[in-house]
């Protein structure tokens, strides 16, 4: 059941609110924009750490979810590691997809 989180990071991508890749993704979080991070299940152990750690010093929460090409065909883009939610409010509204997905 990840379609409720991956069609809520859609329309996430769709009003200008998502940073997409590794390069981006670390620039919004550093820059305080970021209101989640989410990291590709099949992501490097290396770039799952580097974003875990960062997210925590950051204070932004932090989800590994799907698969690259999940999030990457989620955003309209080809694979992604690594995305950040740049709106509080669509942020918080994928968290909570996330959360009843792993109860699910």
């Amino acid at each position: 059941m990840q379609n409720k989180a991956l069609s809520m990071l859609g329309l996430a991508e769709k009003s200008g609110n998502i940073a997409s890749g590794e390069f981006s993704t670390e620039q919004s979080v550093k820059k305080g924009k970021s209101y989640l991070v989410i990291v590709a299940e099949d992501a490097s152990d290396n770039t799952k750490k580097h974003f875990s750690d960062m997210s925590n010093f950051y204070e932004v929460p932090f989800y590994i979810y799907g698969t690259k090409d999940e999030l990457g065909n989620a955003i309209g883009k080809e694979f992604r590691a690594s995305l950040s939610v740049n709106d509080e409010n669509l942020a918080r509204a994928v968290e909570k997809k996330l959360k009843s997905d792993k109860t699910e």
